[in-house]
Parts: C-alpha cells; sequence; structure tokens
C-alpha cells in the first residue's frame, strides 16, 4: 500500500511540474540569432541540402563524435557482461517458421540496402548515419529471428566497425591538417547542391557512421542472442 501510495505521490508530482510549464508556455515563432545563421549559411558554406546534417556532421562535428564513441563504449561493455556471464547455453530455442524464414530471406538484403540508401542520402534527405545503421541492424535483428541458432561473422562486423571508426577519425583530422578544421567537408569540393555527389566529404562521414553503428548495434543483438550460462 505504501509503494503505491509513494508512486502515485511522484507521480502527482511530475503532473504539477509538467502543467506549470505547460501553462506559461508559448510557441516561438521567430528562429534565435544561431538557428537563422545555420538556415541563411548552410547551404552555400556546406554545400547539403539537409541543414541537421550540416549542423550534426559538420558545425557540431565534436559532438557526433562523442556520441559515436559513447555507442562503443556501451557496445563493448554490454559484450563484456554477457561473455563473463558463462559459457554453457542454458536455452534450447524453436525454430523459426516457415513464414519467418521465408520473409527473412526476401526482406533481408532490401533492408541493408534501405539503410545504405539513408546514410548515402544523408545530406539530401531526413536520415543519416545514426538512422541508415539503426535500419541495417533491424535487418540483423530479422535474420537473429529466422535462425536463433545462427552464428554471425563476429570477426567481419568488428572489422567493419574498427574501419569504419578509423576512417571516421581519419577524415576529421585530414580535414583539421589542412587548416579547415575537425571533420570540414570543404576539402572535396561542395559539387551542386542537391546532387547526390555534393557537400563535400559529408556523405562518406555518413557512410563511415552509418557502417559503425550498424555494425556495433548487429553485435550486441549478436551477444544477447547468445547469453550464456553455467549450467
Amino acid at each position: 500500500m505504501f509503494k503505491k501510495l509513494f508512486v502515485i505521490a511522484i507521480v502527482a508530482g511530475f503532473a504539477v511540474l509538467l502543467w506549470s510549464y505547460l501553462r506559461h508556455y508559448t510557441e516561438r515563432t521567430t528562429l534565435n540569432d544561431l538557428s537563422t545563421y545555420y538556415v541563411d549559411n548552410t547551404a552555400q558554406e556546406i554545400g547539403a541540402a539537409n541543414v541537421v546534417t550540416a549542423i550534426v556532421v559538420t558545425y557540431r562535428g565534436f559532438d557526433t563524435l562523442g556520441e559515436v564513441t559513447i555507442l562503443f563504449v556501451a557496445a563493448s561493455l554490454i559484450a563484456m557482461f554477457l561473455k563473463s556471464m558463462g559459457t554453457e547455453k542454458s536455452r534450447n530455442p524453436r525454430p523459426a517458421s516457415l513464414i519467418l524464414v521465408t520473409a527473412q530471406k526476401l526482406l533481408f538484403p532490401l533492408i541493408l540496402i534501405f539503410g545504405v540508401y539513408i546514410f548515402i542520402n544523408g545530406h539530401l534527405t531526413p536520415g543519416g548515419g545514426f538512422q541508415g545503421g539503426s535500419v541495417i541492424a533491424t535487418g540483423f535483428l530479422l535474420w537473429l529471428m529466422a535462425n536463433p541458432d545462427g552464428h554471425a561473422p563476429k570477426g567481419l562486423l568488428n572489422t567493419i566497425e574498427s574501419i569504419s571508426g578509423f576512417g571516421y577519425v581519419a577524415a576529421g583530422l585530414f580535414g583539421l591538417a589542412l587548416g579547415l578544421g575537425f571533420l570540414d567537408n570543404r576539402f572535396l569540393g561542395l559539387g551542386t547542391l542537391g546532387h547526390l555527389f555534393s557537400a563535400g566529404v559529408i556523405p562518406i562521414i555518413y557512410s563511415f557512421i552509418g557502417l559503425k553503428v550498424g555494425a556495433e548495434l548487429s553485435n550486441v543483438l549478436h551477444h544477447l542472442n547468445e547469453i550464456q550460462n553455467e549450467e
């Protein structure tokens, strides 16, 4: 009884705080100075049709590097803890249904292609490396559901993750070495706004991020699928 009252009190407190905020909330009708600068100058300075991409990859490149690092650390810790849980399997999964197996064979390559499309076109349309990598990981999840006893090529996933991470940092440092700035996309030329081969090195950076995120999340899913406990 006391626990229920405590939970109700917490929920009520959050409700009061939320109401006090919403009661005085006024919708912003104009952009602030920084947002106005991004909107007015992104196309000319960065060459990207997607303003969000330009901000994430170039203007706030160090933040994106930190996000990728956090994801890498989280994936490594998950793998370490799951590996330390034991060596003997304590489960006997049922075989996947024929419908799931057939759907996986049809959809898996399409999901991978769609994920690649998202991060390659991140400078033109909504999307990017994190979104495309997450889509690729969902394709891998579908493969695991259809093959519960399957063993993914962990060596290949680790290699893709390492090469992508190195390429991402190298692209950032290369711009810095040219005196432009870390993750500055202009050393390849901006091209024509709205074309696939435009926005300088942004498509390459997002490809590295997409492959890295996809490999890391797929590795996490693979380790979760192989939870092993000592019997």
